[in-house]
C-alpha cells in the first residue's frame, strides 16, 4: 500500500488543498474494499490501472467510472477493486467547482460525474492526457496546466464568500456562522444561498463536516476519544458518535483502532 501527497503550486493554493497518488494491491481471492467518507472538499479523481467498482447500499457491485469529478459529500461510499490498482486525484476546496467548472457547487453536491459529460471534449482530452501520462509527475503537471488554463478564463477576484467558507475550514468548523455574515452585511438567508452556492452545503451542515474532518486527522495522535471529542467541539460523546456513524458508517472507536476498512493508507 503506497499512499503520498503532493503541495500545488502557489497559483493552485487558493483551489487545491494536495495532490495525492493511492496505490496497491488486490486480487479475485483478496479483493481491497475501500471506504470513502463524508467530505466538503471535491476530488478529481483518476483511476489509470484497474477502475474500482461501487458497492451500492443493499450489497450489490456495480461498475464505475474511470476519471471524474468527486463533489463535496455528506455520505459515505463503499468500492472494491479485485486487481492491483493506482490511482491518482487532487483534493479541491468545494468553491473551486463554480470558479473552474462554472457550475454552483451544490449542483453537484453527493455526485460523482465523468469529465466528458462535465466539460465535453475538453474534460475527454484531460482523461487520455492523465491516464497515458509517463509517471504521477507528470500527471501533476498536465492537471495544474489544466487548472492554470481554466484560472485564465476567469480573470473576476474572488468573492468574499470565499474567505467564509476558508474561516469554516481554517477554524475547524468551530465559528460562529453568524458573525459571518455580519461581517458581509448579508440577512441570514442571504448568506446560507450564496455560501451553500460555493461549498454545496449550508454553512450549519458545512461546520460539521469540518468538525468532523477534524476528528479524523487525530488518527494516531494517542489522545483519547473523550480528547478528540472536546478538542473537535463537540458538546458530548453522544454528539461526537452520531456525526461519526452518520459521516462514516463507523463508530467512532472501530476507526481510530484501526480496523476501519480502507484505512490503509493511514499507516502509509
Amino acid at each position: 500500500m503506497n499512499y503520498l501527497t503532493f503541495q500545488p503550486s502557489p497559483r493552485l493554493a487558493h483551489y487545491v488543498r494536495t495532490f495525492w497518488v493511492y496505490e496497491g494491491e488486490a486480487s479475485e481471492e483478496t479483493p481491497y474494499i475501500y471506504r470513502s467518507f463524508a467530505n466538503g472538499s471535491t476530488e478529481l479523481v483518476f483511476h489509470y490501472r484497474s477502475p474500482f467498482d461501487q458497492i451500492t447500499p443493499n450489497g450489490r457491485v456495480e461498475p464505475s467510472i474511470p476519471a471524474g469529478l468527486h463533489a463535496q459529500r455528506r455520505t459515505f461510499t463503499r468500492w472494491v477493486v479485485k486487481r492491483d490498482w493506482s490511482i491518482f486525484g487532487c483534493y479541491l476546496y468545494p468553491y473551486a467547482i463554480p470558479r473552474l467548472f462554472g457550475f454552483p457547487a451544490n449542483d453537484l453536491t453527493n455526485l460523482l460525474t465523468d469529465l466528458r459529460s462535465l466539460l465535453g471534449v475538453e474534460g475527454g482530452l484531460l482523461e487520455e492526457q492523465i491516464m497515458t501520462a509517463r509517471d504521477n509527475t507528470d500527471r501533476i503537471s498536465i492537471l495544474s496546466a489544466f487548472l492554470e488554463r481554466r484560472l485564465d478564463c476567469d480573470k473576476r477576484a474572488l468573492p468574499p464568500i470565499f474567505r467564509s467558507v476558508n474561516r469554516v475550514i481554517d477554524s475547524r468548523g468551530l465559528i460562529d456562522v453568524g458573525s459571518l455574515s455580519d461581517e458581509l452585511a448579508l440577512s441570514h438567508r442571504q448568506f446560507e444561498r450564496k455560501f451553500k452556492e460555493f461549498s454545496g452545503f449550508t454553512p450549519k451542515l458545512y461546520s460539521r463536516l469540518a468538525r468532523f474532518e477534524a476528528a479524523l486527522g487525530e488518527y494516531g495522535s494517542g489522545k483519547s476519544l473523550t480528547d478528540i471529542a472536546y478538542e473537535c467541539g463537540y458538546y458530548d460523546q453522544s454528539h461526537f458518535i452520531s456525526d461519526f456513524r452518520e459521516f462514516s458508517g463507523y463508530n467512532p472507536k472501530i476507526y481510530f483502532s484501526g480496523k476501519a476498512e480502507g484505512s490503509d493508507y493511514l499507516e502509509a
